[in-house]
């Protein structure tokens, strides 16, 4: 259903409920003051009749008889005995001694109830009065005519209701198309240049959020694309000109096994190159199938500084790892990924005789992986960035050392997946401390 029927049914169905609580409310309303005035005229006919009766006896019922219908008049003794009966005439009638007016009317002087008759069958009003001698007067009318009155005006209410809903039809396509056509006129592009609705502004920034976070990955993928494509050009480039000149046949023999060197290093830094490419758009996509596991991250630690030993040792760097064993639950590649990077790097941007320390244990905080190392250290304006993609501080040195640039970032993924928190300290020339708190 549209937006704009709905409006438009919620408008008329409230109108119509108000409508139906509006007739019974006058309904009740003009019947109790039909009541009220019903009351009052028969207890002003009863004082009426009460003064003739004292003035000219009880023969004055009999010509009341006569030219009254609409009202009953009852005599009834203090015993509750019925002597006469405008409705029944001199017929003898049940005792009236239990009749909630006459036994309210004998201890107050009046008396009155609203109940149905049993003799006439009809809701009746009884008004009962006391005479001097003791007997009682009681007079009554049928509570039909209030009720008659109050069911006169549904005919004209009812016709009212049609008026006001085909009004609120009429005011209602108008209103809502009214209200709607801001909301249809908006510029999603910008949705917080609009002049809108105040209800609406949480959405609208919400857009705005999403539409700053489309650019910024936009943004982003442009930026990836282009350091792709110029970090995949490079390799290529260098295996394509050895291979040119070594099909030309400008090698000498004894450079033959140097030339192949370089197209084998070059070939080599493209394979990891990709292989990082692969292994950030899995974990950007959560694409990582593989399952959870309980991994003892100081063994971990150690196996990962056993493979990077080669490394280190060929650039004169000593490597340590010291801490407790301690699990973690996770996925177990994705874990190795991380901390292997992180060493690496500590290793690659290290000083000749140089030191990497990693400590792994509990702490308070949670379990810690943290590497620390004598290196050339991070400027402090671009610690924040060193975890995007192909960002270098040092670019000419990355080369040297054959850093794809995408290391940090597959760690910052990788703390993502793992709901952990990356920690940089670093000052330049002395060396840099991560932390990796799960």
């Amino acid at each position: 259903m549209k937006l704009r029927q709905k409006i438009q049914k919620s408008m008329i169905l409230v109108i119509a409920l108000t409508l139906t609580v509006a007739y019974v409310m006058t309904t009740y309303v003009v019947y109790r003051q039909t009541v009220q005035v019903m009351e009052e005229e028969i207890r002003q006919e009863a004082d009426y009749i009460l003064r003739a009766v004292e003035i000219s006896g009880t023969g004055y019922l009999e010509e009341l008889d006569a030219v009254r219908k609409s009202t009953r008049v009852t005599w009834i003794t203090s015993e509750g005995e019925v002597l006469y009966d405008s409705n029944q005439g001199q017929t003898e009638l049940e005792n009236h001694a239990d009749r909630p007016e006459v036994r309210e009317a004998l201890q107050n002087g009046s008396g009155s109830d609203v109940r149905r008759s049993d003799t006439l069958n009809e809701e009746m009003y009884y008004y009962a009065v006391q005479l001097e001698d003791g007997t009682i007067l009681r007079v009554s009318k049928t509570m039909d005519t209030a009720l008659r009155t109050a069911v006169e005006i549904l005919p004209g209410m009812g016709l009212i209701a049609l008026l006001m809903l085909l009004f609120a039809f009429v005011l209602s396509r108008w209103q809502v198309t009214r209200l709607i056509r801001p909301i249809n006129e908006l510029d999603l592009n910008t949705p917080l240049e609009n002049e809108m609705y105040e209800e609406l502004t949480p959405l609208l920034k919400r857009i705005d959020e999403q539409n700053k976070q489309k650019d910024a990955i936009a943004d982003m993928r442009k930026e990836f694309s282009a350091n792709v494509s110029h970090e995949l050009k490079t390799p290529l480039t260098s295996i394509s000109g050895y291979a040119e000149i070594m099909k030309n046949g400008l090698v000498r023999p004894e450079d033959m096994k140097r030339f192949a060197e370089r197209i084998y290093n070059e070939a080599s830094r493209l394979i990891t190159l990709v292989e990082d490419i692969i292994k950030l758009s899995k974990l950007d996509e959560g694409a990582v199938e593989l399952e959870k596991e309980d991994v003892d991250l100081y063994e971990l630690t150690r196996e990962i500084c056993s493979r990077l030993a080669p490394q280190a040792f060929a650039r004169n760097v000593r490597i340590e790892v010291t801490g407790e064993n301690v699990q973690y639950h996770g996925v177990r590649q994705v874990l190795d990924e991380m901390i292997y990077n992180i060493c690496e790097n500590a290793i690659k941007y290290n000083k000749q005789g140089g030191t990497v320390s990693v400590w792994v244990g509990a702490t308070l905080n949670g379990k810690k992986v943290i590497v620390s190392d004598t290196g050339i250290g991070i400027p402090e304006d671009q610690q924040e960035r060193i975890f995007e993609r192909f960002y270098r501080v040092d670019k000419s040195h990355s080369k040297e050392t054959g850093g794809t640039g995408l290391g940090l970032s597959i760690v910052k993924h990788g703390a993502l997946m793992h709901d952990a928190k990356i920690h940089v300290e670093s000052e330049m020339g002395k060396g840099t401390k991560m932390e990796i708190t799960f």
